[in-house]
């Protein structure tokens, strides 16, 4: 009763806050969309153009060219000279950085207010005038290269998610890498680049959102101003590539140069995007809390401190995907325990979500913390600007991020344990093993993988 009256008094502190997010919308002739959220605490803003691209549209053999082309659009256009984008936002007392990922790149700019215009000045140049040269992009591809050398063939966790993904996955992109595989980016041409350049980045297949202090009526303007000239393209989706249902338990053993073992368990689940029922992504997302929502969580409670066979566990979900995903499991034995031991360990842990419902109390505690994460996350520009714009690049609404904390108060045990049982069956269950071989050089580190994708650092 204490974690419900909590909850109600959590919803009536914020609820009011979570649901003020008037969201401004235009779309322009060229079919760039639009999306404004004022927000007028601070003298500042977020300037995000996101493009319905990733490495789940790309095919055999250009793997990696989403992000390598990242990597070009700070390259120089044909006004302005490599590096001279970042340097003008600089200038400009702001900071700029871009992410490739599954479903989408983004590029940002965090600026003062009065600096809106700097902004989609640039983006707008380099939306459909950037300069490709054989230079820069063999320099980039380098650095790609190099990129991918120490975050997954010297990472032992990294590559062994990366190999978990193209065993879990038949035939969804999502079993590509988003850095791409060694072999596609050996042979990657600046043709493939500039043809990848020619059909994604184009205006009707963007998305531009702002949040800050600004006024939607001057960012139409400015955005019509600076983007409103640009062509549109011809843009034809690839067809999706549907992952055949799965007939049973897929196992593999990955052997690498590590300190320790590593454990990683992935069952197939829907998105919000495909889901048969849309309660089920909220009932997934809150058990995935239950058994990985800080050092209260089941996981750690019962794994780590309790009976010490892990040093770390965790579990993850993600329900805005643009297609099917994974529920994970992972995690690193603690000293004297084996991998074996630890996947019964987690296997013991999904039996008893889906034999005993979630006590209420326990569900509500939960609950009270995910939704404070969500409203502690309210207060960063960026954050609701990348809300926005990953769920409109991804096919949804971005409305969804408002109904969010309401879909949430709704799931109850009995849901919790129905998706345990429909989802996390050995039907649909991927396992790796990473099965430490001798270090190299003592430089050898571990690290969790990071499957959202990869950022740019220039």
């Amino acid at each position: 009763m204490q974690h419900l009256v909590a909850f109600m008094l959590l919803l009536l502190t914020f609820g009011p806050a979570l649901a003020a997010t008037e969201v401004h919308e235009r779309q322009l002739d060229n079919g760039l969309k639009i999306l404004v959220k004022p927000d007028h605490r601070a003298p500042i803003l977020t300037s995000q153009v996101w493009y319905r691209i990733g490495s789940s549209y790309e095919y055999g053999g250009i793997t990696g060219v989403s992000h390598v082309l990242e990597h070009m659009m700070f390259q120089g256009t044909e006004h302005l000279a490599p590096g001279e984008f970042s340097r003008i936002v600089a200038e400009n007392g702001g900071e700029e950085n871009a992410f490739t990922g599954r479903d989408y790149t983004a590029y940002y700019q965090n600026l003062a207010s009065d600096r809106l215009e700097v902004s989609f000045e640039l983006e707008a140049e380099r939306m459909r005038h950037l300069k490709l040269s054989e230079k820069e992009f063999l320099k980039e591809l380098e650095v790609v290269k190099e990129e991918r050398r120490m975050r997954t063939d010297d990472d032992p966790q990294s590559l062994t998610y990366e190999r978990f993904s193209a065993t879990a996955y038949d035939a969804s992109p999502y079993r590509n890498p988003v850095i791409g595989w060694p072999g596609d980016l050996e042979q990657l041409s600046l043709e493939d680049a500039r043809d990848w350049y020619r059909l994604w980045y184009a205006p009707n297949n963007a998305i531009l959102v702002v949040a800050g202090d600004v006024e939607p009526d001057q960012v139409f303007a400015l955005a019509e101003k600076h983007f409103g000239p640009l062509a549109a393209e011809t843009v034809r989706p690839p067809k999706t590539q549907a992952e055949p249902e799965q007939l049973g338990e897929k196992r593999l053993h990955v052997k690498a140069p590590a300190k320790e073992s590593y454990v990683l368990m992935g069952y197939k689940t829907p998105s919000l995007a495909d889901a048969d029922a849309p309660w089920k992504p909220y009932a997934l997302e809150l058990l995935s809390s239950i058994l990985d929502g800080g050092d209260s969580a089941r996981l750690s409670r019962e794994l780590v401190r309790g009976r010490q066979i892990a040093a770390s566990a965790g579990a993850s979900y993600r329900a805005f995907e643009r297609l099917p995903g994974l529920f994970l499991f992972e995690g690193v034995p603690a000293k004297g325990q084996t991998a074996e031991t630890l996947e019964a360990a987690l296997r013991e842990q999904i039996a008893r979500v889906q034999s005993e419902p979630v006590e209420a109390a326990e569900l509500e505690r939960v609950r009270n913390q995910v939704i404070a994460a969500k409203v502690f996350e309210r207060d960063s520009l960026f954050y609701q600007a990348m809300q926005i714009g990953l769920l409109e690049t991804i096919g949804l609404d971005w409305r969804l991020s408002d109904t969010y904390v309401d879909q949430l108060a709704k799931v109850t045990p009995e849901q919790i344990q129905a998706v345990a049982r429909q989802y996390l069956t050995p039907e649909r269950l991927t396992v790796a093993i990473l099965d430490p071989q001798p270090l190299e050089s003592s430089a050898q580190t571990a690290a969790r993988p990071q499957a959202g994708g990869q950022t740019h650092v220039h």
